[in-house]
């Protein structure tokens, strides 16, 4: 009898539990897997014309390593599951725990739908499955810091071995689908590439990530999130290889993958958290609305604001479906206290243009920058783009690769150029950030 492995967010072989899972049922009953990917319309119409493209890269690399024989399906997984395995005759449908509000909905209908067929979650896409961890008192944890310790102590499982000799079946595939022209400067995808960029990451920049992972104009940061997003490797398998490290980055680093896990366990806890502030901080009258609140975000997506940052990070995001970190915090900071904008609107831009989009992630940073999530960032936080500019753009190098209006002024004077001189064709400030300032935090004032 057959076993099916249902790829979702785990697009690789190694350290794959569930894939382990599916081979050892289907050795055990002397039958094939059968590696299948379900294409939901639905969810094909509603991501990202750039998560969409490298998502089929990233199939097309699975189908490679696989010999070809990814079984591709389009349909709802509620009527494509329960045809393939009667199609294989198959016991079991084996899957990566979904841990986020529609895959868990998903999932519970798929087990109902297929019957008699036991559907088999084993592992999660984190290190630490969310929901585990709980307080000395049994409660969810409300701040990152003593989850990070909890997640610490608690510790992971080292990384799963490569399936023993699996016998792949034969099926009929509709074929990996093409991505939409994402127009987009996409990174290689899959495994291997996600693998060679890690390893990469390790020896050429991991000691000065403590000190760099701020800095958008150098090559400091791993890009993992991208392959963190779509399982071409799992935080297992870089926790493993940081283990084998010394020094303070090491520990940065492995915060930052902290961060992405109590992110995810606060949304297993609190599903509303998507869309829904988790804390009320300013009153409804204090969002802009109407014909110039959609005129300032139509600027502020296009990067044209007239603060060099910030039109430089939605530049990149435009260009590259992908934007530093340090710069996100600064964008959407201007978004919610500059232009007084509500945090899910920008949340729902980046998730149309990131390739690394990911719910917990997006929606949870985005309430940290608001200051209505868990561990919220203090009310009166208020990026300055400027500062954030000098200080983490000093020579005005990132400024210059996103914003071409400005690269014919030199160094740190690029992050004000109304003072030598607004070059032509880069617009004026829409809005004077000390005034704004005063207003948000005026609105966060009376929230409190």
């Amino acid at each position: 009898m057959a076993s099916v492995h249902w790829f979702r967010r785990d697009l690789r072989l190694a350290d794959n539990p569930a894939l382990v899972a599916a081979v050892d049922r289907a050795r055990a009953d002397d039958g094939l897997v059968v590696p299948l990917f379900v294409v939901d319309p639905a969810l094909w119409r509603t991501a990202g014309a750039p998560r969409l493209a490298y998502l089929a890269a990233s199939l097309r690399a699975l189908d490679d390593e696989l010999g070809g024989r990814l079984v591709v399906r389009t349909g709802r997984a509620t009527d494509v599951l329960p045809a393939v395995a009667r199609e294989v005759e198959a016991r079991s449908v084996h899957v990566t725990a979904a841990t986020e509000p529609y895959g868990r909905r998903r999932d519970e209908a798929v087990a109902h739908a297929l019957g008699d067929v036991e559907l088999v979650p084993t592992g999660s896409p984190y290190a630490v499955a969310p929901g585990r961890l709980t307080t000395g008192s049994g409660t969810p944890f409300q701040v990152f810091t003593p989850f990070r310790n909890a997640w610490l102590d608690h510790g992971w499982s080292a990384p799963a071995p490569l399936p023993h000799t699996p016998r792949w079946a034969q099926v009929p595939t509709d074929g990996v689908p093409d991505g939409p022209d994402a127009e987009v400067d996409l990174p290689a995808a899959g495994e291997r590439a996600a693998h060679d960029r890690w390893h990469r990451f390790l020896d050429d920049a991991l000691d000065e990530y403590g000190t760099e992972r701020d800095r958008p104009d150098v090559e400091g940061t791993s890009s993992m999130s991208i392959p963190l997003k779509f399982g071409e490797l799992h935080p297992r398998t870089l926790l493993a290889d940081l283990a084998q490290r010394q020094g303070a980055s090491v520990a940065t680093f492995r915060s930052e993958l902290a961060w992405r896990e109590f992110h995810a366990d606060v949304l297993w806890h609190h599903p509303s958290a998507r869309t829904r502030s988790l804390r009320v901080v300013v009153p409804e009258d204090s969002w802009a609305h109407g014909a110039a609140a959609d005129e300032a975000f139509v600027a502020w997506t296009q990067g044209r604001t007239g603060y060099p940052l910030v039109d430089a990070g939605m530049r990149q995001l435009l260009a590259t479906g992908w934007m530093h970190n340090r710069v996100r915090m600064v964008v959407a900071s201007f978004l919610v206290k500059d232009l007084h904008q509500r945090w899910q609107r920008g949340a729902d831009h980046f998730m149309a243009w990131l390739v690394d989009g990911d719910v917990p992630q997006n929606q949870l940073n985005w309430q940290w920058v608001a200051g209505t999530g868990r561990d919220a960032a203090p009310y009166f936080r208020v990026f300055n783009p400027v500062l954030q500019g000098e200080k983490f753009d000093p020579d005005g190098d990132y400024v210059r690769r996103w914003v071409p209006e400005l690269r014919g002024i030199a160094g740190k004077a690029v992050h004000q150029p109304w003072r030598v001189g607004t070059p032509e064709g880069y617009p004026e400030r829409i809005v004077d950030h000390k005034a704004e300032r005063e207003v948000a935090l005026e609105a966060y004032g009376r929230g409190r």
